[in-house]
């Protein structure tokens, strides 16, 4: 006896791990049809509940209220089946669709499979077995189809929502406001300490513990909320309702006392500490973009600042925009060239000469004139601009090194230092941007130095080796500068293939006034030398500086006392002269 509750298409449905299909709702074309579906299912051997019903519109309102496993739509015509098929679409996307037409019509068929049917059967070849075929066919189609969409709309790693579907649903969240009195608030929230967990212990340990946190924080948000997986480390959360700030704050006070207790990884345990950013809806017309901008804003403030949180708030608004304005101004710089650079002199303690040059940035903004490096480097490499600034930077350091060279024909041609910012000591492209920057100026390899400080290495030892190796391959010299900065100064000295180390300024200027400092800076100059390389002191500022490097033994120096950086074109004639 056949079970009444055993869809035709239960076998099929059951391979694909879902419950059996058990309803099936049938839009007739001519009456009667509804009795003939039931009909050839049972003469199939397949007793299915089966409603009948007249129009498209009927079958979706009712859907709302009682779910089917699958409609099968039919019209008085062709046209008027796929016309039923778009109204039943509009109404409910998600449910399995056959759709009945009458002639054998490939163009038809096309359009109703791009209606959003999963197949279609021509009337003229109705039969019990072909339907349940067709109708099997449409539930797996329809499963595959939400499947891949929820692959489309989620993290694959932690199964939260990702930045698409982050997105759909904030717009609609903002699209709502003015309706009621709450609001929305989003909050951006980044990792402290994932990294250090990611490179100690391997992307493998990563993983888990990105998973842990994506559960730890479905686990203290209200039922109405969203947390989505956007990038990395970064996670948005979406909350609507909230009727102030303080109900914003509270879901990150739960979110950082979360977060405050160990997470187990693997064998081990693993402690993060999370930075988030705030930032609430104005009112109606709030676009989604600006208000994650400011929450992101509002996050790099808690960061910098050591807090925990930050809610955006006005004054944070202006700076975001000035660093808006500032990044658009930089990408607009750069294409219409408007950087230069300066040359600072270094000198040779013994004898006075120069012997190499400092190439420094220099951005003359057409509104603001001159803007020292300070005031842009950080935005830059943010925008992900200092690598083609920094080639731009290399090969005119190149050319100016190959015109000093010809100038000084016949004397010790001057070096021309230029900084490499860590974007360019981590990126392997950094040492075609080299090669390419010698060969197009003619320049003489040994009259390029390239700068780099420690902690741009630390950042990836293996990495930036990779690229310091293959610079020193060319035949190009290699600074570390700020030197003595971090612990691990002596390992990179024994690793990396450089000729200069120079003396970071804060040592230089602690140095008269205290024997420690001397002290630091004289085991820097012996560690230099017993390495055989040159030491240079920067940020020379005074006479008696000066003189305590020389009883030091320091090669050379460089800083105001002597020099300042200065246009290539006002320091040639110091250069013949003192070459």
């Amino acid at each position: 006896m056949t079970d009444l509750h055993r869809s035709p298409f239960a076998d099929l449905a059951l391979e694909a791990g879902l419950a059996p299909a058990t309803r099936l709702l049938v839009v007739e074309a001519r009456p009667g049809d509804g009795r003939m579906i039931s009909d050839l299912l049972a003469g199939a051997g397949r007793l299915v509940d089966v409603r009948s019903l007249a129009r498209a519109g009927e079958a979706a309102t009712e859907l709302v209220d009682a779910p089917a496993d699958a409609v099968l739509l039919a019209g008085d015509d062709d046209a008027a089946v796929l016309t039923a098929l778009a109204e039943l679409r509009s109404m409910v996307a998600h449910v399995p669709v056959v759709v009945l037409v009458d002639e054998d019509d490939e163009d038809t068929a096309l359009s109703a499979i791009r209606g959003g049917a999963q197949d279609v059967i021509v009337r003229s070849r109705l039969d019990g077995p072909g339907l349940v075929r067709s109708l099997g066919f449409a539930v797996e189609r329809e499963r595959s189809g939400n499947e891949l969409a929820r692959q489309a709309m989620h993290d694959p790693l932690t199964g939260l929502p990702n930045r698409v579907l982050l997105r759909d649903r904030l717009d609609q969240a903002l699209g709502r406001l003015g309706r009621r009195e709450e609001t929305v608030g989003v909050l951006v929230l980044d990792l402290d300490g994932f990294k250090a967990v990611n490179d100690a212990l391997g992307h493998d340990i990563g993983d888990l513990l990105l998973i842990a946190v994506a559960r730890r924080l479905t686990g203290v948000l209200r039922s109405g909320d969203t947390a989505a997986r956007v990038g990395g480390d970064e996670f948005v959360i979406l909350c609507e309702d909230v009727r102030g700030a303080h109900q914003a704050v509270a879901v990150a006070q739960r979110i950082i006392a979360a977060l405050a207790e160990p997470i187990s990884v693997g064998a081990g345990e693993a402690h993060v500490r999370a930075s988030i950013g705030i930032a609430l809806a104005d009112g109606p017309g709030t676009v989604a973009e600006p208000l994650l901008r400011d929450a992101d804003a509002a996050m790099y403030r808690a960061k910098n600042h050591g807090a925990t949180y930050e809610v955006f708030d006005e004054e944070m608004r202006a700076r975001a925009q000035q660093r808006i304005d500032l990044e658009a101004d930089l990408r607009r710089g750069l294409d219409e060239g408007e950087f230069t650079l300066h040359y600072q002199p270094v000198f040779r303690l013994r004898s006075g000469s120069i012997i190499a040059t400092e190439a420094l940035l220099r951005w003359v903004h057409r509104g603001r004139g001159l803007v020292g490096p300070g005031e842009f480097l950080e935005v830059a490499e943010d925008a992900g601009l200092m690598f083609p600034i920094g080639a731009w930077a290399i090969s005119s350091a190149a050319r100016q090194a190959a015109m000093w060279a010809a100038d000084r024909a016949g004397g010790e041609p001057a070096v021309v230092s230029v900084n490499l910012s860590p974007r360019q000591v981590l990126h392997s492209d950094t040492i075609g941007v080299v090669r390419q920057a010698l060969e197009s100026s003619g320049a003489d390899p040994a009259t390029l130095c390239l700068e780099f400080t420690e902690a741009a290495v630390m950042a990836n030892q293996g990495r930036a080796g990779r690229v310091l190796r293959g610079i020193k391959e060319l035949g190009c010299r290699l600074a570390i500068d700020d030197f003595g900065t971090t612990q691990s100064s002596l390992r990179l000295l024994e690793q990396l293939p450089v000729d200069t180390v120079k003396i970071d300024r804060s040592f230089i200027t602690g140095m008269a006034e205290s024997e420690e400092e001397a002290a630091i800076v004289a085991a820097v100059i012996g560690l230099a030398h017993a390495f055989g390389l040159q030491a240079v002191a920067e940020g020379v500022e005074t006479l008696s500086q000066v003189d305590r490097l020389r009883a030091l033994g320091c090669d050379a120096a460089q800083g105001h006392y002597f020099a300042a950086a200065q246009p290539a074109g006002d320091l040639t004639g110091l250069l013949l002269a003192l070459g």
